[in-house]
């Protein structure tokens, strides 16, 4: 697939994986609308995407919504379709995480998290996708987690909502192949973003013992493999070994990992 002059949007296109990929975009010659809540680092990231755009005719849009609430998200992208016209692929990396024990996370981060992630992504979808039925072509990426596929221990609030992702994924890529639309659903490990910063502000250290046994990407590299993938109309994309193998035999290996962690966190509890 060539990029070029091709029309996408990006929810949490702002910073992270999705600002990551926007550039990368931008530099193989896409016409871009990134979404997200903040208007002045969405400015920041547009001067970025601009600085090394393939050509000055590319277009650079930045809109303010929060994708959590319905009626944001649907006009933002009802705007973003104004701006660009035909909408070519639509990206969906906006999302939130916020680790800590069960019973010490608020229910309101619950309902928060999953507002974000799942709902700020169907509701997106929803909107985008009469204009791609209509223009009988169009490509559905989402960005779930390496904790959409397996739960980890501190992740009671975030790994739910990236598991609805993959269903949500799985089920719509069979109904929306015949209508010309390709679906995708991305795993990315751990990667050095804001947000990751963030969570390890909460992160019990149970979860920094299991998670720390893996060096984070950088967003560079894994927009690099998106970008491949949609390339390739891959439905799953697993950047590197352990998320392939994760993603590949992740109900087989279940077992085994939980005993790995069990003992990581024993040690921890001493």
């Amino acid at each position: 697939m060539i990029f070029n002059q091709t029309n996408i949007i990006i929810t949490g296109g702002s910073s992270g994986i999705g600002k990551a990929t926007a550039q990368l975009l931008a530099s193989l010659g896409a016409n871009l609308t990134i979404i997200a809540r903040n208007q002045t680092t969405l400015d920041q990231a547009q001067t970025e995407i601009e600085a090394v755009k393939l050509s000055q005719n590319q277009k650079i849009f930045t809109l303010s919504a929060d994708v959590s609430l319905r009626e944001e998200a649907e006009n933002s992208i009802k705007k973003a379709i104004k701006l660009l016209g035909n909408v070519d692929i639509l990206i969906l990396s906006a999302g939130m995480a916020h680790p800590g024990y069960f019973q010490d996370v608020p229910l309101e981060i619950f309902e928060q998290t999953m507002a974000v992630n799942y709902w700020g992504s169907l509701y997106c979808i929803r909107e985008v996708l009469p204009t791609m039925i209509q223009q009988k072509q169009g490509k559905i990426v989402l960005i779930s987690s390496g904790a959409g596929l397996i739960g980890i221990y501190g992740y009671t609030a975030y790994s739910p909502t990236k598991f609805a992702l993959r269903g949500l994924a799985e089920s719509l890529r069979g109904e929306l192949k015949p209508l010309g639309i390709q679906v995708s659903i991305v795993y990315p490990p751990d990667t050095n973003t804001p947000q990751l910063l963030a969570e390890n502000q909460t992160k019990p250290s149970e979860t920094k013992a299991i998670t720390g046994t893996v060096k984070p990407w950088e967003p560079e590299d894994i927009a690099q493999e998106i970008i491949k993938g949609i390339k390739n109309n891959d439905f799953a994309i697993a950047p590197g070994l352990e998320m392939k193998l994760l993603n590949s035999l992740h109900s087989l290996l279940f077992p085994l990992l939980n005993r790995y962690f069990d003992h990581l966190i024993q040690k921890i509890k001493g």
